[in-house]
């Protein structure tokens, strides 16, 4: 059983948390928009020779519908400063909003008020 479990310390990976709000009506559209615009659109950057984010994941929470959690976890603060260039950010927030008509709303930025201080140091997980 022990081999179906993966274990890792002493890591120090950048986490990018964004809380979002839209109408849960849309939800499944956002998340359509947001895969193939954000998540596809950084991770197959020209200029880059591997995905420069290791993870992300989205969550949902039935207590608030409509309220979307999206958590990235960078290879490196570095690679995720080069993402995070303006032109490649406005590139893609124009695409977004081509194809995303309705309003979201940026509720938390938990890496900004931390002032990118949020890593990942372990992590335990299942191996199936």
């Amino acid at each position: 059983m022990a081999d179906r479990y993966s274990f890792s310390a002493g890591e120090r990976r950048p986490v990018e948390v964004l809380v979002f709000e839209v109408d849960p009506q849309h939800v499944q559209a956002f998340l359509d928009v947001d895969h193939e615009v954000w998540t596809l659109g950084e991770a197959l950057l020209d200029g880059f020779d591997r995905i420069p984010f290791l993870s992300k994941e989205v969550w949902l929470d039935d207590a608030n519908p409509g309220r979307i959690t999206l958590v990235f976890v960078w290879e490196t603060l570095e690679l995720w400063e080069r993402v995070g260039e303006a032109s490649i950010q406005r590139r893609l927030q124009a695409q977004f909003d081509e194809r995303f008509a309705f309003p979201v709303t940026l509720l938390r930025a938990y890496h900004e008020e931390s002032h990118h201080g949020i890593y990942r140091v372990s992590r335990f997980e299942r191996s199936d």
